[in-house]
């Protein structure tokens, strides 16, 4: 990417942290409804509900904790791949489109936004770890916050891929829902891989998010193999998640060279 390319993806995501700094309630929604769903579901299943394959040692409140993780990186995406659907209406895209400036670096400036908003209170939920009864390490928080910052990455990519082609934030949130929420559901997140019935498993398998909630699942509870079950093999995790987020800002890239209607 060369100095101008550079410049204008700094602007934009400089542009979306400015943004955000302003819509302070999309901050407090992406946190809270997940930290409520987490708080609800994990104290009132914990005490009777154990999915078959959970690991030893822990209780679904615990078990959960890693994937609410990711349902915060899940929800500020969505928020944050939005504001390219109101920058069309609002005329901001044609403006930004006609800069001497590559579609490949307008989506980078804007994954590289809604990657940093994801990620900022994704760091603050991490404080709440104590709570899931998980003692970390600054090790683990350092390998969490890394995953967290790829997985946000990806999620950030697919709102983008859908953004570049919707027209309407009602249709970009009825799109979004249809394809997020089954492959968080579907992630690992709620119930174990391995303890799965076959043909949810196997779609479990080939999910790309399952790697990443594996990787984050593992990194903060390191060295304590016990409490994290059957899962990929670690590197291999980390492998398929930052393929996947490659992969996926390539499709944004390549959705946005194509998209001529504004």
């Amino acid at each position: 990417m060369n100095a101008d390319a550079s410049l204008g993806a700094g602007t934009l995501w400089l542009r979306e942290i400015t943004r955000f700094r302003r819509q302070r309630s999309r901050l407090i929604g992406s946190f809270l409804q997940p930290l409520v769903f987490w708080l609800l579901l994990g104290a009132g299943l914990k005490a009777s509900f154990r999915p078959a394959g959970m690991p030893g040692g822990i209780n679904y409140f615990q078990y959960l904790y890693p994937g609410f993780i990711v349902l915060v990186l899940l929800f500020t995406a969505i928020f944050s791949t939005i504001s390219t659907v109101e920058d069309r209406r609002e005329g901001f895209l044609q403006g930004v489109l006609v800069a001497p400036i590559s579609r490949p670096a307008i989506v980078m400036g804007q994954a590289m936004g809604g990657t940093t908003l994801a990620w900022i209170p994704s760091c603050i939920f991490l404080i709440l770890a104590p709570l899931a009864g998980i003692i970390l390490t600054a090790p683990a928080v350092l390998l969490a916050a890394a995953i967290m910052a790829i997985i946000a990455f990806s999620l950030t990519c697919i709102g983008l891929v859908i953004a570049w082609r919707i027209e309407s934030t009602q249709g970009f949130h009825a799109i979004m829902n249809l394809i997020l929420i089954p492959i968080w559901l579907l992630s690992g997140a709620f119930w174990p891989q391995s303890g799965a019935p076959a043909p949810l498993a196997w779609l479990m398998r080939i999910n790309p998010l399952t790697y990443g909630v594996a990787a984050l699942r593992e990194a903060l509870y390191m060295g304590q193999a016990g409490r994290v079950g059957s899962l990929p093999n670690f590197m291999l995790s980390i492998v398929v998640a930052l393929v996947f987020a490659m992969a996926m800002y390539m499709l944004a890239a390549r959705v946005a060279n194509r998209a001529t209607r504004y």
